[in-house]
């Protein structure tokens, strides 16, 4: 969504400001200039290929990968953490991103260790997903259910 110039300001100007980003695979080859990760591999490189960049750390999403089984890569200078988990069968997938990360920053503001805010947003995100299915929101991909905690069918 963005022009080649901002991708540029992007990679050199944001990039070295964030305590961690968030790349899905497309966007992390974007930001890399080079074809997305395929594979856990891949994205370990990626990711540590955006840490030179001047991030502090890289959550590699594998939500584009084929298959049954998600994989999401922290890299940090420290590591790489592995996040597993079934990927879950729903057209409301709308805004799983924006979720994740938003998640991710409010358990960082609540103190958390980055790798168990990553793991607390997950879940979260996770029965979003699940129970993005008991919406009927407009057409097309619908929005994960961000209030399935509260707000229930009855």
């Amino acid at each position: 969504l963005l022009s080649d110039d901002a991708i540029g300001a992007l990679r050199g100007r944001l990039l070295p400001m964030a305590a961690l980003v968030t790349p899905n695979l497309p966007e992390a080859g974007v930001l890399l200039d080079r074809a997305a990760p395929r594979d856990a591999e891949e994205m370990a490189a990626a990711g540590r290929d955006l840490i030179a960049l001047g991030a502090q750390a890289v959550l590699m999403k594998g939500g584009h990968m084929d298959g049954d089984r998600l994989v999401d890569l922290l890299v940090t200078p420290q590591g790489i953490a592995r996040f597993e988990g079934t990927r879950i069968r729903t057209r409301n997938t709308h805004g799983t991103g924006c979720t994740l990360s938003s998640s991710i920053a409010a358990n960082l503001a609540r103190g958390l260790a980055l790798e168990e805010a990553v793991a607390q947003a997950r879940t979260y995100l996770n029965a979003a997903i699940r129970a993005a299915d008991t919406l009927s929101v407009g057409t097309g991909h619908g929005p994960v259910h961000h209030f399935h905690a509260l707000w229930t069918a009855s």
